[in-house]
């Protein structure tokens, strides 16, 4: 066989290789990012119904809330499965990542079932819907715009740190107008990050070859990045648009 044959035959394969690959990607990719949502529903009904069976049971109520220790404790357990998960997603199954990131959502419901003692049942409805709303829209703008929101990566990261610093000062300050200033500025930056999330969410499924393992833990921290973007929103409208129980 002359070298040229062997050469032809060679690129022939790799020509049907890369044609697999491809196919495979492009057959992954719409399962990738319906996993994506539907994670992240599962992870919103989840701290729903742990949120609400929180505020109706008054042993709960009690544990939660009749010692301070306990809240902290729940913030540190959380704050705790996130940076753990992120950091080793690559070294855990993707069953333990599954089961943190349920775990995690049951946690954030417990301790977010403070807005059903606060605000109206009609206020809470109507301010989900309208994060429900917004986020879909933006999450599509992401999806579809031609626009690189890479470039604002790093705005949208001082922005966070700067509205976390703000945020932590105004406990000590105690201003309402101070904290309404800041839960429009909250609205406006997790709007731009829903946007900006899930372009870089639809980039990184894209380049997955298939529906292996990695893939779908990729698709699982996607599912994380926008179920905090949403309870983020949610909670700076409902501090703008909330009404009180009372």
């Amino acid at each position: 066989m002359e070298v040229q044959d062997l050469e032809k035959i060679v690129e022939g394969q790799s020509s049907t290789q890369r044609m697999e690959r491809d196919l495979a990607r492009s057959a992954a990719f719409p399962a990738l990012m319906r996993k994506v949502y539907l994670w992240m529903t599962m992870a919103l009904v989840i701290t729903g119904l742990c949120a609400w069976g929180t505020a109706t049971s008054p042993s709960m109520v009690q544990l939660v809330y009749g010692n301070r220790a306990a809240i902290w404790v729940l913030f540190i357990a959380e704050l705790g499965l996130v940076f753990y998960t992120t950091a080793r997603i690559n070294r855990l199954s993707l069953t333990t990542a599954t089961t943190l990131f349920i775990l995690y959502s049951a946690l954030n419901g417990v301790t977010l079932s403070s807005i059903f003692m606060v605000y109206a049942m009609t206020s809470i409805a109507k301010v989900f819907f309208i994060t429900a709303g917004t986020f879909g829209v933006m999450a599509l703008y992401g999806s579809v715009t031609k626009t690189d929101l890479s470039r604002f990566g790093n705005l949208f990261l001082m922005a966070l740190f700067g509205l976390i610093i703000a945020t932590l000062a105004n406990l000590f300050i105690k201003s309402s107008g101070f904290d309404l200033i800041l839960s429009y500025v909250g609205v406006v930056l997790f709007v731009g990050l829903t946007a900006w999330d899930s372009q870089q969410i639809k980039r990184a499924l894209s380049m997955q070859a298939g529906m292996d393992e990695s893939a779908q833990k990729v698709a699982l921290l996607g599912a994380l990045e926008l179920y905090l973007d949403f309870i983020n929103l949610f909670l700076y409208l409902l501090r703008i648009f909330g009404r009180s129980d009372n």
